[in-house]
């Protein structure tokens, strides 16, 4: 804002009391709530309040291992596009695979799996191919295959953040969506997964414009308070926790 000060100082002289600095004011926390809550579980532990509680969301929570995560996705892909040609979504184009341009397909041992992928040909979230060109590509997906950075145990949501190569309406623009996200990366809660994204901007090992927090497939209710789900996202949500990660 270029007359950002002169409208500060209006903002001040208008109620009565001089301009102040945040760090003349420090925030002083009311309780450690924030990074007390569920400090002190295992990751086992924390592994089924995230299942609870993913399920409670309509989120759909699933374990598998590194070596069996091909074939769980497999079976996903063929769930939701190959064998459900019927559903007037894909009728209406809405039937490709998005995938995105990722370093963690080696990490997770899919490079393989990805290249060999036929059924369908897979469409790729990819860098520099224009914003407009990508969201056609999540407007037009059946399903799409995801990596989450962390799962939040207390509110059964996974957190991302957007890159290059998995924009932020990969997630929100599909009709099908599968989150994979490693076991080690249950956190209890918001906080702990905003400290580690603090940690990595800050360190210059990450660059990102938002963090996209999901809890389950998109809900809402009207007037009569009747549960819609999918209006403003994917109809159905799967997270996908590889254990031995």
């Amino acid at each position: 804002m270029t007359d950002r000060e002169t409208f500060l100082n209006h903002l001040a002289e208008r109620s009565g009391r001089p301009r102040h600095l945040l760090g003349d004011n420090p925030l002083v926390p009311v309780n450690d709530l924030p990074e007390t809550t569920l400090s002190g579980k295992s990751q086992d532990e924390l592994l089924r309040i995230a299942r609870k509680n993913s399920e409670a969301v309509n989120a759909h929570f699933q374990t598998t291992t590194k070596a069996k995560l091909p074939g769980v996705l497999d079976t996903f892909i063929k769930d939701k596009i190959t064998d459900n040609a019927d559903e007037p979504y894909q009728a209406n184009g809405h039937d490709r695979l998005l995938l995105p341009t990722s370093d963690l397909f080696a990490d997770f041992g899919l490079e393989s799996w990805r290249d060999g992928l036929e059924d369908p040909t897979p469409t790729f979230w990819r860098p520099g191919a224009g914003r407009q060109a990508n969201i056609d590509a999540a407007e037009h997906a059946g399903a799409a295959i995801a990596f989450a950075d962390y799962m939040l145990a207390e509110s059964g949501s996974i957190t991302t953040a957007t890159t290059p190569g998995q924009g932020r309406a990969f997630h929100f623009l599909p009709v099908h969506y599968l989150a994979i996200v490693r076991k080690s990366c249950i956190l209890p809660r918001s906080r702990q997964a905003m400290d580690r994204y603090d940690k990595a901007m800050k360190a210059g090992e990450l660059k990102t414009s938002n963090i996209n927090i999901i809890t389950g497939p998109s809900n809402t209710g009207d007037i009569e308070m009747v549960l819609v789900v999918g209006v403003h996202g994917p109809l159905d949500m799967t997270y996908l926790v590889v254990e031995d990660m």
